[in-house]
């Protein structure tokens, strides 16, 4: 199967009350712990690539593993998606690089200037096939370039305004999500009387949660364990999430979760095994390890499986 834009699969999201997983990758060894589990869940599967991971491993070398990996399952439908595209020029030159979506992100402008980047990213994607999503509100935490020490919740009516004008095809919202691996100080809480109202007033419109990663307690320890010093990090609980996922949010991203699940993975084994020095040793099981926690959240947070 060729890569897709991600609308069929939103529809059935929406439809059938479950969202689609939009996993951060970053080199080999993610790409395939995340289409394997997608392939042995048969899930639908949105790879999502970052401004940072763009920089670090290369477009060209990232969308060479993508093209790898549809080799490996041709029926798994899959969706590349720039997250966070900080500039028009970025959304531009990932379109025309062959990615299928991409997300403008002009959540940090003034309400009439976030509009008018998203439509200039909107009038130059649609042509071309290209599904584009946009965030309004702001979500608190740190990821690569994202920082906001403050959350600004989405105003539902602002929200229908915003999305008749920009033409986007897909909102993120802010309502209680925050970025990076310390999300929550005291009790967890999303504002789902929020996601509610905009979701009656946007019928059948996907909307996204980013931030939405759930820092499972069992790789920060296991970090923490062989010398990590991840204290205190805390995520959404997957129950959440899973609830919202029956909203209707159809596309939930996972970053931090994946970065855990790798550096725990390595942690233990540089320690357990000091005499490895080929890093095929350590990441075998680390691509393991992603296997694992990707196979987990399609299944028990998205509620995808079965559905490619």
């Amino acid at each position: 199967m060729a890569l897709m834009n991600p609308k069929d699969m939103f529809v059935a999201a929406y439809d059938g009350r479950y969202a689609i997983g939009a996993f951060n990758v970053n080199n080999m060894e993610i790409v395939q712990g995340i289409m394997e589990a997608a392939s042995e869940e048969k899930s639908p599967v949105i790879l999502q690539v970052s401004a940072g991971a763009r920089k670090y491993a290369g477009q060209t070398y990232l969308m060479k593993l993508v093209e790898a990996a549809l080799t490996e399952d041709p029926s798994v439908p899959v969706a590349v998606h720039l997250d966070h595209g900080a500039t028009f020029e970025l959304c531009r030159d990932c379109i025309d690089g062959g990615f299928t979506s991409v997300m403008i992100d002009g959540s940090h402008l003034p309400f009439e200037e976030n509009i008018a980047l998203t439509r200039q990213v909107v009038e130059y994607a649609h042509p071309r096939g290209v599904w584009v999503e946009a965030e309004l509100g702001k979500l608190a935490g740190v990821e690569e370039h994202v920082q906001n020490a403050d959350h600004v919740y989405t105003d539902p009516k602002e929200a229908v305004e915003f999305v008749e004008r920009s033409g986007c095809d897909s909102l993120a919202v802010a309502i209680g999500t925050s970025h990076g691996a310390y999300k929550f100080k005291g009790e967890a809480k999303l504002d789902f009387d929020r996601l509610e109202a905009i979701g009656k007033l946007l019928p059948n419109y996907p909307l996204v949660l980013h931030g939405a990663s759930s820092v499972p307690q069992e790789f920060v320890e296991l970090c923490n364990k062989y010398g990590g010093n991840v204290a205190g990090a805390k995520g959404v609980p997957e129950d959440m999430l899973r609830k919202a996922a029956g909203m209707s949010v159809c596309k939930i991203n996972v970053d931090t979760d994946i970065r855990l699940a790798v550096t725990a993975s390595i942690r233990q084994h540089m320690v357990e095994h000091p005499e490895d020095f080929d890093p095929r040793a350590y990441l075998k099981p680390a691509r393991a390890a992603v296997k694992a926690m990707v196979a987990h959240k399609i299944r028990n947070v998205m509620g995808s499986s079965g559905k490619a």
